[in-house]
This record gives C-alpha cells, sequence and structure tokens, in this order.
C-alpha cells in the first residue's frame, strides 16, 4: 500500500515538472524576458536616425524586441523588400504613397499605425514668396504618383493654380484645371529636390528629403502646408506585409514610436517638422 502511494506521488511530480517545462517554453516563445523578438526595420533619410535611437531604447529591451535598422535610398525598393521579407516593416511613407504603390503592384503592404505629418513645402533660392514667382515660372515638382498630387494641392493651396473636381491622391498635371500663371512643371526624382534648387525658379519638397539637404520647411520655405483634416494622406505610417497585419511584435513598434523618450529626441533633432499624429488607420481611410 505505502509502495503504491509513493509510485502515485512520483507519477503526480512528474505531471508537475512537465506542466511547469511545458508552460515556460509557451512564455519564452510569447516573448519572455529570455527571448528577443528581432525586427528588421527599413527607413530612408533622416527617419533612419529616429530608429536608431528606439531600436537602442531602454523601452525597446522591456518590450522584448531587438531592432535592427536598415537604411534604403530607394522608397521603391524598400517597399518591394518589405513585401518580400527582406525588412519586416518599414517606416517612410505617406498613407497616399503606400496606397498608390498597392494600386501599382502585385504585392500589397497595410499600415500598422501612423507616426507624424511633415510639411512638404515650396522653395525657392529667386523669390521670396509665391507672390514674386513671375510668369512662366519653372516649378520642380515630383514625379512619382503620390508627391505629385501632393504637389499640385499645395501649389492651389497657395493660389497659384486650380484643380478639375474629379482629382484624386494620385492625379497628375493633367487634372490642373486653370494655370493662369503659365507655368512649366518639370517633373523630377523626389530625392533630388535639394539639388535642384538653384536652377529652377521653385522646387516642391517633402521634408525628409528637404532636412538632408539641410532646409527647415518651417524656416526656408516660401510656403507650406497646414496641419489639418485637408492633409491626412499625407500622414506617415509604419507598414509591413500584408500577412505580417496582426503580428503583435510589429504593432509594439507604433507605441514605442509615441513614446515620451521618442517624441522628446524627434522635437530635439528635427525642430518642430515632425508633426506627430497618433491616429487609429481608420482616421485615415474616412
Amino acid at each position: 500500500m505505502k509502495r503504491r502511494k509513493q509510485t502515485k506521488w512520483w507519477w503526480l511530480l512528474a505531471l508537475v515538472i512537465v506542466v511547469v517545462i511545458g508552460a515556460g517554453l509557451n512564455w519564452v516563445a510569447k516573448g519572455g524576458s529570455q527571448s528577443k523578438q528581432t525586427i528588421t526595420v527599413g527607413s530612408l533619410g533622416a527617419d533612419v536616425k529616429v530608429w536608431q535611437h528606439i531600436a537602442n531604447s531602454s523601452a525597446a529591451k522591456q518590450a522584448g524586441l531587438k531592432i535592427k535598422v536598415k537604411s534604403f535610398t530607394d522608397p521603391v525598393q524598400l517597399n518591394r523588400g518589405t513585401a518580400d521579407g527582406e525588412v519586416d516593416v518599414n517606416a517612410f511613407q505617406s498613407w497616399a504613397y503606400l496606397q498608390n504603390f498597392n494600386k501599382d503592384s502585385k504585392q500589397k503592404l497595410v499600415a500598422l499605425g501612423t507616426t507624424y505629418l511633415e510639411p512638404m513645402g515650396i522653395y525657392s533660392k529667386k523669390y521670396k514668396s509665391v507672390k514674386d514667382l513671375p510668369e512662366g515660372a519653372t516649378i520642380a515638382i515630383a514625379n512619382n504618383p503620390a508627391n505629385t498630387a501632393r504637389g499640385l494641392k499645395l501649389l492651389q493651396s497657395a493660389g497659384l493654380i486650380t484643380l478639375k473636381k474629379s482629382f484624386t491622391a494620385t492625379s497628375g498635371t493633367n487634372k490642373i484645371a486653370s494655370n493662369p500663371h503659365h507655368f512649366t512643371f518639370k517633373e523630377i526624382d523626389d530625392t533630388t529636390g535639394p539639388r535642384v534648387i538653384d536652377s529652377v525658379d521653385a522646387v516642391l519638397i517633402g521634408n525628409t528629403i528637404a532636412l538632408e539637404g539641410h532646409l527647415n520647411v518651417l524656416k526656408d520655405s516660401i510656403y507650406h502646408e497646414k496641419v489639418d483634416q485637408s492633409t491626412k494622406d499625407n500622414v506617415n505610417v509604419l507598414a509591413t506585409a500584408k500577412k505580417n497585419a496582426n503580428k503583435a511584435a510589429y504593432k509594439k513598434l507604433v507605441k514605442l514610436y509615441h513614446s515620451k523618450d521618442t517624441q522628446d529626441y524627434i522635437a530635439k533633432q528635427f525642430k518642430g517638422t515632425k508633426v506627430e499624429v497618433n491616429k487609429p488607420i481608420s482616421y485615415l481611410e474616412k
């Protein structure tokens, strides 16, 4: 009888050990302190520094994440790399740019969350105001649909042109209804904006690229976007391949971006030119 009881207790003890080991392995697999989820974040321009700061932060360690930051110079290559799995998450593009990529590509990306809005600016070395731009002035504008449309809307906001009612977030110069000053539009690779500023009357530059050229949109542009509902298509997002849309570890990146430490760093580094937008994706889809 005594032997039977001892055997029973040994079985119970073995069962407890198995359960504890199984629970421990499951805890580690889900991101316990002994295991870190490695995420490769691709970015370009000044945003690379932001994600390097986040990668080195104590908040990232506390979240159980090991972040590797990969720098790119070509936005299309970065999106394709994200879709192919070379990069897990990318941080560089506006909501409109993402929509246009998905429209033109079989590879689909989704937004994980919003990050910021950087005002696009009109820059000129020759003129101090948009009112000073002469008849027939040459204006350089991005050659990718999302930023072409964004630039044209900015020119309309400045009172320089008017657009057709059918104008969309990916429309081009063929949707200009009125060009009273007979401006000539020169399409350029939008990453070259700061380099062509001396050769045209004016150039439209997104702020990430402007910062690379040591330009501050709030101080150096002759006109820039105002932050309001009309510019929500220009809000930047974190994007990933469609199959990764529900990965909890990837969604942690959104919270890390909006942490106080990260926002303090951004404010210090970029002097107000990256305006935080902490909104649900539904805000962009309306």
